[in-house]
């Protein structure tokens, strides 16, 4: 599985708004928004991440070549003037392959985003893309996702309330998609819900998968509603955690050192929330 991230917005909001650094260093529970990106596509078989930045990030630049990652990592440094002309550059590592694109600055459950990519190589032989939605609405100016109920079918995206589903800006898609990528930058579509939308115009069969909440940070108290999250996720994960101790057969001369390790341990996970 080949990853692509837009990163290439200015993040004028957040400037406005009194943070400074690029946002892709934007830190969320002690990560890099990048790096934390990054390392979920770790987890999920990634083949290669392919990344956009603009001019004025080569901050960001200094901070992944200084990284160690377990997958190979193209950087191409570019300012473009849309997130679809961002991604029209990115495709040119993605041609005829399968890959899961997104914008750096998208916060979700890791388990949804696994789920969905599991489910997609499940499909991709028989599809020609995937796309994450989300009931929960939380964006100036959401793009909303009309789907089948029985197929999970995507039947059309609009920016006019229509569906109680938005599109959560996360995209699997096949090599049947970079066509009409090339014919929408070539005549002039500078949006990525015309590009969205332009799928569904040509016969493309496109499917859901629904998250439960996305969050995008373009606001300063966005990173605030994004940390929380967050750690009510990890909270949530910890509280199904069950300790089993080994049996004494097995541990010869040891048991005393087994029992305070895993006391410790218990205390350690109870500070942590876990149950």
């Amino acid at each position: 599985m080949h990853y692509a991230i837009i990163a290439a917005g200015r993040g004028s909001r957040l400037v406005q708004e009194g943070i400074e650094i690029s946002k892709p260093l934007v830190m969320l529970n002690g990560i890099t928004l990048i790096d934390r990106l990054i390392n979920i596509f770790c987890e999920n078989n990634a083949e290669s991440v392919s990344i956009i930045l603009n001019k004025e990030m080569m901050d960001v630049y200094y901070h992944l070549n200084a990284q160690k990652f377990s997958v190979p990592i193209s950087i191409m440094i570019k300012s473009t003037i849309s997130s679809l002309h961002s991604f029209f550059e990115l495709s040119f590592f993605l041609r005829n392959k399968f890959f899961c694109l997104t914008t750096v600055d998208t916060i979700f459950n890791k388990s949804d985003f696994s789920n969905f990519i599991q489910e997609f190589e499940k499909n991709a032989l028989f599809i020609d893309g995937m796309m994450a939605i989300t009931t929960f609405i939380d964006d100036e100016n959401p793009l909303y996702t009309s789907v089948n109920k029985k197929t999970f079918e995507i039947s059309n995206f609009s920016s006019v309330s229509c569906s109680k589903y938005v599109s959560g800006g996360i995209y699997c898609l096949t090599p049947s998609t970079i066509k009409i990528l090339d014919h929408c930058v070539k005549t002039g579509v500078s949006h990525m819900r015309n590009y969205q939308q332009k799928l569904v115009e040509c016969g493309l069969k496109l499917k859901a998968y629904i998250f439960g909440k996305i969050i995008d940070i373009d606001h300063s108290n966005d990173i605030i509603k994004a940390n929380f999250f967050l750690k009510t996720n990890e909270r949530a994960h910890l509280s199904s955690i069950v300790g089993v101790k080994r049996g004494e057969l097995y541990s010869p001369g040891s048991n005393n050192n087994d029992s305070v390790i895993f006391n410790l341990t218990s205390e350690y996970l109870k500070k942590k929330d876990a149950r």
